[in-house]
Parts: C-alpha cells; sequence; structure tokens
C-alpha cells in the first residue's frame, strides 16, 4: 500500500474584514432542566418586552415595524389557555419544554410555529448557562423567608 502524505497550512490575518457570517453569532439558551430550548441571532437581553407580562418579543414573521429574526425554538405546543387581560381576555398558545414540561413561550396564533407575527419567551424562562437557573426566574414572587 502506498503511503499518502498531505501538507496543508492555514492563514490569517488581523487586517482582513470581518465576513457576514463570522459577525452573525447565534445565542443558545436553555430551560432550567438543561434542555436545548432557543438559537436566536440576537441576545434575548436586547430585544423589547411585552408590557402585559414581561415576556420577551422575538419578531416571527416580516412586517411593516421591522424584518423577522432568525430563529429555532425547540418546544411542543400544549392546550391553549385564556388569560385575562385589561379591556378583555387573550388566548395563549403555550409552547413547553419537550423534556420537563414546564412552559417556556407563547404566540397568540394558532400552531404551526412562527404562524403570527411574534412569538413571546416568558420572563425568567431560558437561560444562556446550560444547568442555571435564570437570574429573573422568580423575579415577581413573593418569597417568606423561614428561618
Amino acid at each position: 500500500m502506498p503511503k499518502v502524505v498531505s501538507r496543508s497550512a492555514v492563514s490569517s490575518s488581523t487586517d482582513a474584514q470581518p465576513t457576514a457570517s463570522s459577525t452573525a453569532a447565534l445565542r443558545v439558551y436553555y430551560c432550567i432542566c438543561s434542555e436545548f430550548i432557543l438559537v436566536i441571532d440576537k441576545s434575548l437581553a436586547s430585544l423589547p418586552r411585552r408590557k402585559t407580562d414581561g415576556a420577551i418579543v422575538i419578531r416571527s414573521q416580516d412586517g411593516e415595524a421591522g424584518k423577522a429574526r432568525v430563529f429555532k425554538l425547540n418546544a411542543v405546543f400544549k392546550e391553549p389557555v385564556l388569560v385575562e387581560r385589561p379591556g378583555g381576555h387573550e388566548r395563549q398558545y403555550r409552547l413547553h419544554c419537550p423534556r420537563c414540561n414546564l412552559p417556556v413561550g407563547y404566540q397568540t396564533t394558532p400552531p404551526p410555529m412562527k404562524s403570527g407575527p411574534y412569538t413571546y419567551v416568558l420572563k425568567g424562562a431560558v437561560s444562556q448557562v446550560q444547568g442555571q437557573l435564570p437570574s429573573d426566574a422568580f423575579e415577581d414572587e413573593n418569597f417568606v423567608r423561614v428561618s
């Protein structure tokens, strides 16, 4: 058998201009059970929050107000929930973690995913560090400390 030898050289330059693919960093988010939930092209901290419940607003479809975000949500739909809002009710199609079944988000239109203009991620539902509790997970809860 003949011996195969190959040679290669890798070159890089600090003067090179960044390409579109090198500047488009994707952010990964996890459920509190450590299951992969979301990959998105922008930090969730920089996205707007919904005034009614503090959920993070992800634009799912292109519209007059802007272009859709590039994201993949690993969640399953459960039965819709009717939520009371000032001036009426809102039907939420809840999205749950496929591993632990905790709610991680919702949309106000029926399945499939991204069928409406927005997808919402619940406040405190996801973390960028796998296995770490999000800092805002229990932000609105009132706890009584027992000594």
